[in-house]
């Protein structure tokens, strides 16, 4: 396998002649893939290289998949599901999807005509995605009680929807599916949120330990930066990680993935019209009707998108399809799956998208225009163009959204994902809303970048080269600065001064496996956004590397250690930086007309980024993680707009809250025992002054809490609880 090509396009940033409305863009995301087909080759069991990944763990009680849309993961689950009901004594196998147009992913598939063992098959009656009613509690009996029925067969295999299972284990108790294997197809609806009630049924179903489950996800984390599952019930989990990179790479057709974001004025549907291509198979995902994008009325919004692609010609009684009359006399079949006023028409089109006899037909629809369907779990393997006004509700859905244009089919070499996103006037009084959506944006932005680069492997300094990666012709030097490339994975190799590594197996784990989702929840921390991207004069690095990042990883790994929450921040944040500067390195490159492109051009850029400097850890910690975001942004926007957005975010800094003082005093304490000494508040160095003031303020919180507790003393009150005292820190281990 060829490595791959991850480099951030600069787009123009002035108006566009032949697109006035589209004025600023921000950074578009481009990879290039080599087009190995290692992804699609099958074995001889008909696996595919995800597939076989995830069977040769399917002895696993409990095991979660992490694969992109469009990997196979649903043909995946079953195999390892016919295992587990053939060899390993599981009863009953229970497939539980988000949404019934799910279900058709696990229809009957004649899995033996490849080479495997068994077919799978699923009895009408027990597909419930199919069943007539919708899945809620007044009308669901009819699905629970078909659940029940099923329990007590001797039929293999059902289907339901999340709602119709959460009704059926409320009802029925979790001992009713002992022995049973539970799969949930995308998981990260569950969260660890007690109100959560699939969350909590999955805990007592762990708790119970009699069950087999199979978790199944593209994107192993939440919109609302909640926990998927606790950390207690995330150690029971033997994970299978499929990337972004492998899969992409290993396409036979898919050469090249766009991801770009363009701020527009006026009304969206004349920015619609301005980056439509009707020649593209294209979904179209309206905003929400209070979304501050939306012109309030959906049905007069998809009939602008339609006049503006041509002639309306009618609508085809088989499909439920409009037909449009293009400028260049093609009839374009457009399906409006935001009209929901005729219930027919509707189930017509929802139809025909579904047809199986259809799905292989590149003719068969044009462009689909939604509001809330079309996303995760919808299979169109045509869509070139997946194009989003107005930030959606989550990162989790954004990714899900790309997924739809990442499939693999003949004769499509090229897919873009665009969000167009309303532009912050820069008369405008109140910016907060603008302003909050254009920092999602660029949030989802930098996670694109960070799923779809190779994933890292790094080690202290000197610690040796690893077995299967390519150092260059010179090999592996000692001393020297080495980047290692692992050609079958996309890994990445690079040694750290100053690193340090996990001492537990759950840290190691985390390291190697959820850094993307460590790294999504400091994405998802406005304070960090705020102040990394526009507040950069008034804030320290330091403060985003170790303080936000390392409080993330302390809120999401409470139960680790010091040692190894410190390793966790310091993997994630060298993970993002890295990338980072790398594109940085790329973007000056190509200024300087030595810019590097093709299959190379990630790893080039890492050369380029550590070739002049021996990588430590304090020197990452001094870079801003979004350094490179803020100097393509600032060529997107006018002088005037971005000093009005730099202000408000400016004024929002205050007195250095509790939990950030503590942990200055945390890093302070690690000054001393590296130093002799403590911070000094009048030092030249910013970062030693932060800390010395954080030592200050958090002397002055505690003193706070003891004279409280004082008062209260006085008065017979109930005395508050004290600030704690700072707990001891790790001496750190000696530089290499």
């Amino acid at each position: 396998m060829k490595s791959d090509e991850i480099g951030c396009k600069r787009m123009e940033v002035s108006k566009l002649k032949n697109n006035p409305t589209n004025a600023y863009t921000v950074p578009s995301v481009s990879i290039t893939t080599a087009r190995s087909g290692a992804s699609s080759k099958a074995n001889e069991l008909g696996m595919r290289a995800m597939q076989e990944r995830a069977y040769a763990r399917r002895g696993e009680q409990y095991l979660l998949i992490k694969s992109p849309p469009a990997s196979g993961k649903s043909r995946a689950l079953m195999f390892i599901a016919l295992d587990k009901l053939q060899n390993q004594g599981l009863r009953q196998a229970i497939i539980v999807v988000p949404e019934r147009s799910i279900g058709g992913s696990f229809a009957d598939q004649p899995l033996s005509q490849a080479g495997f063992y068994w077919d799978w098959q699923v009895a009408p009656q027990w597909n419930l995605c199919d069943a007539p009613g919708a899945d809620e509690p007044k009308v669901a009996k009819s699905k629970v009680e078909a659940v029940q029925k099923f329990l007590a067969s001797d039929d293999r295999v059902l289907v339901c929807t999340h709602a119709t299972f959460r009704f059926a284990v409320e009802e029925l108790g979790v001992e009713a599916f002992d022995q049973r294997l539970i799969a949930v197809d995308e998981f990260h609806h569950v969260s660890a949120n007690p109100d959560n009630k699939l969350g909590s049924q999955l805990g007592a179903f762990i708790a119970r330990d009699k069950v087999h489950v199979v978790a199944m996800t593209g994107s192993y984390f939440r919109g609302d930066s909640v926990a998927v599952l606790t950390p207690a019930d995330e150690a029971r989990f033997e994970t299978v990680t499929y990337t972004y990179y492998e899969q992409l790479n290993g396409y036979h057709w898919l050469k090249s993935l766009d991801i770009g974001y363009f701020f527009y004025t006026g009304s969206y549907v004349d920015a619609v019209t301005k980056v439509l291509d009707p020649a593209l198979k294209t979904i179209i995902h309206i905003p929400n009707v209070n979304a501050r994008e939306s012109l309030k009325d959906k049905e007069r919004e998809v009939n602008e998108i339609m006049h503006a692609l041509g002639e309306w010609k009618g609508i085809d009684p088989g499909t439920g399809f409009h037909q449009i009359a293009a400028a260049d006399g093609r009839i374009l079949k457009v399906a409006d799956l935001v009209d929901d006023s005729d219930l027919a028409q509707r189930s017509r089109v929802l139809a025909a998208l579904k047809d199986p006899a259809q799905k292989d037909k590149r003719e068969h629809v044009d462009i689909i225009i939604a509001l809330g369907m079309a996303k995760e779990g919808f299979d169109w393997i045509w869509c070139e163009h997946a194009l989003t006004i107005g930030y959606r509700s989550s990162l989790t859905e954004i990714v899900q959204i790309i997924g739809r244009a990442t499939r693999d089919a003949p004769g499509k070499e090229r897919s873009r994902f665009t969000n167009l996103i309303a532009e912050p006037a820069a008369d405008q009084g109140a910016v907060a809303e603008a302003v909050n959506d254009m920092l999602k944006a660029i949030s989802a932005s930098l996670l694109m970048e960070q799923v779809l680069a190779p994933r890292y492997e790094f080690t202290p300094k000197d610690a040796g080269p690893k077995p299967g990666f390519d150092y260059g012709e010179n090999g592996y030097q000692p001393g020297k600065h080495n980047v290692g490339v692992n050609q079958d994975t996309g890994q990445i190799h690079l040694e750290i001064n100053g690193l340090n590594q996990p001492q537990t197996p759950e840290a190691t784990r985390i390291c190697k496996e959820d850094l993307n989702e460590v790294i999504t929840s400091f994405l998802q921390d406005k304070p960090a956004l705020e102040r990394g991207l526009f507040d950069q004069e008034n804030t320290l690095p330091e403060e985003l590397t170790q303080l936000r990042m390392g409080k993330i990883v302390r809120e999401r790994y409470p139960e680790l250690s010091d040692t190894d929450q410190e390793a966790i921040r310091q993997h994630a944040i060298i993970a993002m930086n890295v990338t980072q500067q790398a594109k940085l390195a790329l973007a000056q490159g190509d200024a300087e007309g030595s810019g590097s492109s093709g299959s190379t051009a990630l790893i080039d850029g890492v050369r380029k980024f550590i070739n002049v400097r021996d990588l430590d850890i304090d020197l990452i910690d001094r870079i801003n993680p979004f350094e490179a975001a803020y100097s393509i942004l600032a060529k997107a926007m006018d002088e005037k707009l971005l000093r009005q957005v730099q202000a408000s975010i400016g004024a929002k800094k205050a007195s250095i809250p509790e939990d950030e003082a503590r942990e200055l005093a945390r890093r302070a304490l690690q000054f001393k025992n590296e130093r002799g000494r403590l911070p000094d508040i009048n030092a030249a160095d910013a970062w030693e002054k932060r800390m010395a003031e954080g030592v200050a303020a958090f002397a002055r919180y505690r003193a706070q809490a003891k004279a409280a507790e004082i008062q209260a003393g006085y008065k017979g009150l109930p005395t508050p609880k004290e600030v704690p005292p700072m707990p001891k820190v790790a001496e750190p281990k000696q530089k290499q």
